[in-house]
């Protein structure tokens, strides 16, 4: 067993602990929760330590024979692509570890599908056999659902049926296209770096349908419009730490498995594709935008906005048989990266003065910069990240994903009219900055509200850190991903 495996299935093995522990013992619970978490972090930093990023072959590999009749094996990992939404998962999951200390209602329940969650997280983006990871994939189903269901708001149950039969629904088409892949193959293999080797021969009709399966699979994920109704709902209802898990690392397997799998799979069909996805990428970050706007809730604001920034991931990827690729690609997964980091944090935010307050009304509050300065200026800077205010991390993502969709004369027109979704997003975050910390201070929260408290800043600190050193010096990410998106725009581009 090597140390992917470790990464992989150490939370699952805290979550097994978590049952033998008596319920009532919730610190020890909430210990064992973190310290499983927390080493699986620390492994993945060591994973990034010690990664060659010079070359674009798979490193830390394993593979077990597993069910040999039909060549499916357990088979793990990982390249510049995989390696940083490894890191950004273990970290996001261990942050929300922390972050959940304040659930009191059935914590041994909670934090046993908690780490059940992330180990399901981390073998989507380890596995290297087509049906490892579906089932890596199908394991994330059930935490979220009952994470969303037990803990969840006022509309739980509706939001978790709903998350449930959407993503059911996905799982069902990427389980055609799975089955359509295994069958196409010669010989018949799940093995994701043997299919991408046989790509030149998976070119037709029936390909693109496979495709398409595929496709619908990822968008449920992401989700594209108009895959996206699931999302809001799942998000103003789930508990904050659940959202922070939903935005920040769910979403993005989607975006992920277009790349791990769809393109270097089906090169040719990929191509004929680029121009649909680009009017896809521009829906999502313009309806994205406006519906963002039009919420009071501060939640459902930050949720919509989940849906414009995907939006632009999708731009970049488009980008792939373009002038310049490489800019787009890498402005895709960069993006992936920035959000999870951005998003996580305004959600933990978003938690701080729900907690409190009660209430995610932005017409409810004012003058909050006064009275909590600390929070005012996470927040503050956090919501500039998201606007893509140069500096921060989400401006070079996003420069790059524009950069490289502009390159292709045929998409200008969409890349243009895009822009108006970064426009549309500066004027509602800066509308709720206005509104919720300027102005006079609502006197109904005198002795109600406090600024944050020393967990609160060790959720969100490190996450404002990564924010600012992103932005400054995106080469730190860059670096480790650029051999292998260069090796993936190659394959797209050859067939």
């Amino acid at each position: 067993m090597g140390v992917l495996s470790y990464i992989t299935f150490i939370p699952a093995v805290g979550s097994l602990l978590i049952l033998f522990v008596h319920s009532e013992k919730k610190s020890l619970i909430r210990g064992v929760a973190t310290l499983f978490s927390a080493v699986s972090f620390v492994l993945s930093v060591w994973l990034c330590m010690n990664f060659d990023a010079s070359g674009s072959a798979m490193q830390f590999g394993e593979k077990l024979a597993w069910i040999p009749a039909f060549q499916i094996y357990y088979k793990l990992g990982i390249d510049g692509l995989s390696l940083p939404l490894v890191v950004l998962t273990t970290l996001l999951s261990l942050i929300s570890v922390v972050a959940s200390y304040g659930i009191q209602n059935r914590v041994k329940e909670y934090f046993f599908w908690f780490l059940l969650l992330e180990t399901g997280m981390i073998g989507v983006f380890v596995a290297l056999d087509f049906f490892l990871f579906y089932v890596f994939w199908e394991i994330t189903l059930v935490p979220m659902y009952f994470l969303i269901g037990i803990w969840g708001g006022p509309q739980k149950e509706y939001a978790a049926v709903k998350f449930f039969l959407y993503t059911l629904f996905g799982s069902v088409f990427l389980l055609l296209g799975m089955l359509g892949l295994y069958f196409a193959s010669d010989p018949h293999t799940f093995d994701l770096i043997e299919l991408a080797q046989q790509s030149q021969y998976f070119v037709g009709t029936k390909f693109i349908l496979i495709f398409l399966a595929l496709f619908i699979g990822f968008a449920v994920k992401i989700p594209v419009f108009p895959f996206h109704t699931w999302l809001p709902l799942a998000h103003v209802e789930a508990p904050t730490a659940v959202s922070v898990i939903l935005a920040g690392v769910l979403l993005k397997m989607g975006t992920y498995g277009l790349l791990r799998i769809s393109y270097p799979i089906l090169p040719e069909v990929t191509s004929l594709f680029m121009y649909p996805l680009i009017l896809l990428a521009f829906i999502n970050i313009i309806y994205g935008a406006f519906c963002a706007m039009a919420q009071k809730d501060m939640k459902k604001m930050v949720a919509y906005s989940s849906i414009n920034h995907m939006g632009y991931c999708l731009l970049g990827m488009a980008a792939i048989t373009g002038a310049n690729a490489s800019a787009g690609i890498q402005g895709a997964v960069l993006q992936m990266i920035n959000h999870g980091i951005i998003t996580g944090a305004l959600f933990l935010l978003v938690g701080v003065i729900y907690d409190q307050a009660h209430t995610r009304d932005i017409n409810a509050f004012g003058g909050l910069g006064a009275k909590l300065p600390i929070f005012a200026g996470i927040m503050t800077i956090q919501v500039m990240a998201s606007l893509g205010l140069p500096g921060l991390s989400g401006f070079v993502s996003e420069f790059l994903c524009f950069l490289g969709a502009f390159g292709q004369a045929q998409y200008r027109i969409w890349v243009v009219l895009s822009v108006i979704g970064i426009v549309v997003t500066a004027a509602f975050f800066l509308k709720m900055l206005k509104d919720v910390f300027m102005g006079g201070f609502n006197s109904k929260w005198e002795g109600v509200l406090r600024d944050m408290s020393a967990r609160e800043l060790v959720t969100t600190v490190p996450l404002v850190i990564l924010t600012i050193l992103f932005g400054v010096y995106p080469k730190l990410v860059l670096d480790l991903m650029d051999s292998t998106l260069t090796n993936l725009i190659q394959k797209v581009i050859g067939g």
